[in-house]
């Protein structure tokens, strides 16, 4: 068999490949986006707080959604408030103080510092998880995707551990 005559692959399953590699990638950067579109209406606020209302918050009441407490300032020009609002989760407790940035409009507030840092991020450490899975299964490429669930794995645990 002369050296030019080599044995080719169907164009259809060339295109086939191909597609599939284009699917799974459009799918791993679609899980990763919204990830961090999901962490990042929580995070603007925590990480970027300059010009921000900064205080503490001692919760007094949480109801099966929300916790709510005095919000007592810490920034400059950030006024006292009888009542702000925290989402209520496994991180926050009542009797307990937090650490706060209120979102604008000011009834609102997230927890800030390295606690609310890690737990604005969580979706994105679910994203990761979830599209090592993809990378793995679907473009076959097992290092990225390793790296892709350590990281996952990290973020989640540093958020368990911090909070």
């Amino acid at each position: 068999m002369p050296a030019h005559a080599l044995p080719s692959r169907p164009v259809s399953a060339v295109a086939l490949r191909f597609g599939r590699f284009a699917v799974m990638g459009a799918m791993a950067v679609l899980i990763l986006v919204a990830g961090v579109w999901a962490s990042w209406g929580t995070a603007q606020h925590v990480m970027l707080t300059k010009g921000r209302e900064r205080g503490t918050v001692e919760v007094t009441r949480c109801g099966r959604e929300m916790c709510s407490g005095r919000y007592a300032p810490l920034s400059a020009g950030s006024q006292p408030r009888s009542r702000v609002v925290l989402e209520k989760s496994v991180a926050v407790e009542q009797g307990r103080t937090y650490t706060v940035v209120l979102k604008p409009g000011g009834e609102h507030a997230v927890r800030s510092g390295p606690a609310g840092v890690l737990y604005a991020w969580i979706p994105l450490g679910g994203a990761f998880l979830l599209a090592s899975v993809v990378v793995a299964g679907g473009l076959l490429r097992s290092r990225a995707a390793w790296v892709l669930a350590v990281s996952g794995v990290a973020l989640l645990t540093a958020a368990f551990v911090t909070v």
